[in-house]
């Protein structure tokens, strides 16, 4: 007697997981439609209002005066330089570590490596922050001077907040190279290291961008950390060892109070922050087709 597979029950529940996998992604779609929906509708009249040039390049923020000042560009280069040094400071040490991870590291060492740089992607940024507060910002003002919440600061603490994920994405690209193109490389007589740095570490170059990307992301968005050790001055930078201010920390300062006018410039300056994140995007997509 031969036993029948009634499929319609397998029909259905595989019809059944493509639909939430589509409402999953409909909903993700829709969030970022609303975010920018938002954004816009209430960003865009206040540029306006205060004017496109005066809003983006004005050097005063001066929400109490009478007229109030609603100009960003301090902060904007405060957002370029902080991420700038994080980027300096991060990606090197990274891309290093993740070529070490990979290829280099013995096995027992990657067992104990491995979990605690994911252990660092895990640890809250206000953590990262009181960190750089009590021991990064009192080195700096005892080695260099100054008050210690600075530019230089705030590269230093975003340079070790990007590292898990330039670490992470790093080693998965390399780890996905074939390993035709290292035994390639030892067949035509190169050593370990020139095999892994001129064979494996091009073919990965792709993913490794990527990364980076992450990291610049994570760096341009990050709040509380900047926060606490960046001096948060509204002004234009004046040195590494001086205080500035970002777009993010711009808003999470004040907009617990801001109203009106000022309410609209701080939404704005999320518009101008949205702006930027799409403009990375764009071109690492550009970059990633010309690679290709």
């Amino acid at each position: 007697m031969r036993l029948v597979v009634n499929p319609k029950p397998r029909r259905l529940l595989k019809k059944g997981m493509e639909l939430l996998f589509l409402l999953c992604a409909m909903a993700s779609i829709l969030a970022v439609v609303l975010i920018c929906l938002f954004l816009f509708a209430n960003g865009i009249p206040a540029m306006k209002e205060i004017g496109l040039g005066s809003f983006l390049l004005g050097r005063d923020w001066s929400p109490s005066n009478v007229p109030p000042s609603f100009g960003i560009f301090p902060m904007i280069l405060g957002s370029i330089y902080v991420t700038g040094g994080a980027v300096l400071v991060g990606v090197p040490v990274g891309i290093l570590t993740a070529i070490f991870l990979a290829r280099f590291c013995p096995k027992a060492p990657y067992q104990v490596l491995k979990p605690a740089v994911e252990l660092l992607a895990g640890i809250p940024s206000v953590v990262y922050g009181f960190f750089g507060l009590v021991v990064i910002v009192p080195l700096v003002r005892k080695l260099l001077g100054g008050t210690g919440s600075s530019i230089l600061t705030a590269s230093i603490l975003l340079g070790v907040m990007i590292l898990p994920t330039v670490i992470g994405v790093s080693e998965s690209a390399l780890r996905a190279v074939p390993d035709s193109y290292y035994e390639g490389a030892l067949a035509l007589g190169a050593t370990h290291e020139r095999a892994v740095f001129f064979a494996v570490l091009p073919a990965a170059k792709s993913g490794i961008l990527a990364g980076v990307v992450l990291g610049i992301g994570r760096a341009i968005g990050e709040t509380m950390a900047v926060v606490m050790v960046a001096g948060n001055q509204a002004r234009m930078p004046a040195g590494i060892l001086k205080g500035i201010r970002t777009l993010t920390a711009n808003i999470v300062i004040e907009m617990g109070y801001a109203a009106d006018l000022h309410r609209e410039a701080l939404i704005a300056t999320g518009v101008v922050l949205f702006a930027f994140i799409l403009l990375i995007n764009a071109a690492f997509s550009a970059l990633k087709r010309r690679m290709h």
